[in-house]
């Protein structure tokens, strides 16, 4: 293994698991042509995972051998490497909230940049671009909240909202309150009603 290949994989060793390798994070490292062909050879020996146009992440190793790194972790890396809000899909947060039983079959994600799929092993992680209201208050249930009704659609966001109404703490449904005006017309009446009769 040349000398260029071992820098890039003692750089990946010291970052958080599913932290995202891109060319560009690399260029302390030497030239741009000479860290793009190192990178291709390196997912070539299966050293590196490829998850993405410009995206390469380090296999976990573990005593089973080694796997993918977990969803999550990756998807958290690369909204911190690049910079996006990347925040899991109304479906997912439905599901976390109690709303529905359907569990979703692919992971997807909302985020602030564009639409793409990623690949880690055998998973498909789909990225969707989404309206900026949908992306608010990432990592909290209130966020969760907004973007579980979103999904569900002004026909059950009614019956969804009184469910949670008598599940979570006031101060949740506060927070939810308190984003009212960068909310659909449709979501902030719900929650006002709801706010209201609390």
């Amino acid at each position: 293994m040349n000398s260029l290949a071992k820098q890039i994989l003692e750089h990946g060793l010291q970052l958080p698991e599913g932290t995202p390798l891109a060319a560009k994070e690399l260029l302390h490292l030497g030239k741009r042509a000479a860290i793009d062909q190192v990178l291709c050879r390196l997912v070539a020996r299966g050293t590196l995972l490829r998850a993405g146009r410009g995206v390469y992440v380090l296999p976990v190793e573990s005593r089973f051998g080694s796997r993918a790194p977990s969803t999550l972790k990756m998807v958290e890396g690369l909204a911190n490497q690049r910079g996006e809000t990347i925040v899991p899909h109304g479906a997912a947060a439905a599901n976390a909230l109690g709303l529905t039983t359907q569990v979703p079959m692919r992971a997807v994600y909302l985020t602030s940049g564009r639409s793409r799929l990623l690949k880690l092993g055998a998973q498909m992680v789909e990225l969707r671009h989404a309206p900026i209201w949908q992306l608010i208050l990432p990592g909290r249930v209130a966020g969760d909240v907004v973007r579980a009704l979103a999904w569900l659609g002004p026909e059950k966001a009614g019956e969804a909202i009184l469910k949670l109404g008598a599940k979570l703490p006031a101060s949740e449904l506060q927070e939810v309150a308190s984003a009212r005006a960068r909310l659909p017309t449709w979501i902030a009446t719900e929650v006002s009603a709801l706010v209201a009769h609390g």
